[in-house]
């Protein structure tokens, strides 16, 4: 029987937004989404009963790098995978560590075979091959897996750029090699994405896309972007992509970003989107709302009695007052972080859930130019 992971629902009349389904076997994914990052099996200071009930999360992201590091892939097979391991009934992504390449750039040592990494933790030599980062997936049972890639710095060279591309993609059929070669340990289906890579340079991008596209994989993530480059060449690099990747497959744009980049790329043709803003920023006093972003830390929000968010739909945003959620933060109250990182995400996922109604509709387009002013402003 033939297995669709895509149904493409409707394309914006005026944009190349687009609405549709992911199909799992840990449930369906109504798109576009935003996935809450779960790093070490937790999304940061935020309740399983709040992900489902206050923020309505489709599905959530685990990373590889961090999971293998603590508690390890023993203690996860044993539990039945992390689904199990967390009590998480959904779908779960997980993350390469392709980004740790990256971001751990001081405590790695990149050749051919893979990458050598200094645990962050406590000092001991690890090394990831695309081999074994998809057994380390397998074991944790994310229902879609990541190929492992290098994520190059936004202001990297043509050179270094072209270089670390074509190595992400030698890695990519190894990856595939493997996934292919191998079955999930739980019993369910796991899907994998490559991830397109290229930096800002609109060649690397569509010589990559066209390689990807032609692979014919379950989806395809972007990578690379949001580490350093201007935002309007990120805008220009998911255009130059997804004018090439296919249609019917779920397009992921990794790691990015604010309110106004997600619908920015919305408008271009992106399905799936994560980032650690809603939680990070929330624990720094920030929060994002329908009427613009808020200082919660300034001293104007002392005496505003008023609700958090009035136009928010999670119950944060009216059980709070802005006055007491300020007191919280200076009081250095983990209540304060966590109401925060709740509202963030709930209006992250209200955003995205407003989107698609428009897309259905046919008028996103319209929908976000006059929407776009009031997330943007500063309160």
């Amino acid at each position: 029987m033939a297995y669709d992971f895509f149904t493409l629902q409707n394309t914006d009349t005026n944009s190349a937004a687009r609405a549709g389904i992911v199909h799992t076997d840990h449930g369906d994914i109504l798109t576009p989404i935003f996935m809450p990052v779960g790093t070490v099996g937790t999304v940061k200071g935020v309740h399983k009963r709040d992900l489902n009930e206050a923020i309505h999360a489709q599905i959530i992201l685990g990373n590889t790098y961090h999971l293998y590091l603590r508690p390890g892939t023993q203690i996860l097979h044993k539990a039945g995978g992390l689904h199990r391991f967390e009590g998480w009934e959904k779908p779960i992504l997980t993350d390469s560590g392709g980004y740790q390449v990256f971001s751990l750039a001081g405590i790695r040592k990149m050749r051919e075979e893979g990458v050598e990494f200094s645990s962050h933790i406590d000092g001991r030599k690890l090394f990831f091959t695309p081999e074994n980062v998809m057994d380390i997936q397998r074991e944790i049972g994310a229902d879609i897996m990541m190929a492992f890639d290098e994520c190059t710095p936004g202001t990297a060279d043509y050179q270094y750029a072209k270089t670390s591309m074509e190595r992400t993609h030698r890695w990519l059929d190894r990856c595939i090699q493997r996934f292919d070669s191998t079955e999930g340990v739980y019993g369910y289906r796991q899907h994998l994405f490559p991830i397109v890579q290229g930096c800002v340079y609109p060649q690397l991008r569509q010589e990559a896309a066209k390689r990807l596209r032609d692979l014919d994989r379950d989806g395809y993530a972007i990578g690379g972007l949001a580490v350093g480059e201007p935002e309007e060449q990120m805008y220009e690099m998911i255009e130059v992509v997804n004018d090439i990747l296919p249609t019917g497959k779920p397009r992921y744009l990794m790691g990015v970003g604010t309110p106004w980049n997600i619908l920015n790329a919305i408008e271009r043709g992106v399905d799936m989107f994560d980032c650690v803003m809603p939680t990070r920023n929330g624990r720094n006093g920030q929060i994002f709302t329908w009427q613009g972003v808020m200082n919660m830390r300034n001293k104007k929000w002392e005496d505003d009695f008023s609700e958090l968010d009035p136009q928010g739909t999670s119950y944060v945003d009216h059980e709070y007052s802005r006055a007491y959620v300020r007191h919280l933060i200076h009081s250095e109250e983990m209540l304060g972080l966590e109401i925060l990182s709740v509202h963030n995400l709930a209006f992250y996922l209200e955003l995205v859930r407003v989107a698609r109604e428009h897309i259905l509709m046919g008028d996103f387009k319209q929908w976000k130019d006059a929407v776009m002013p009031h997330i943007t402003s500063r309160l």
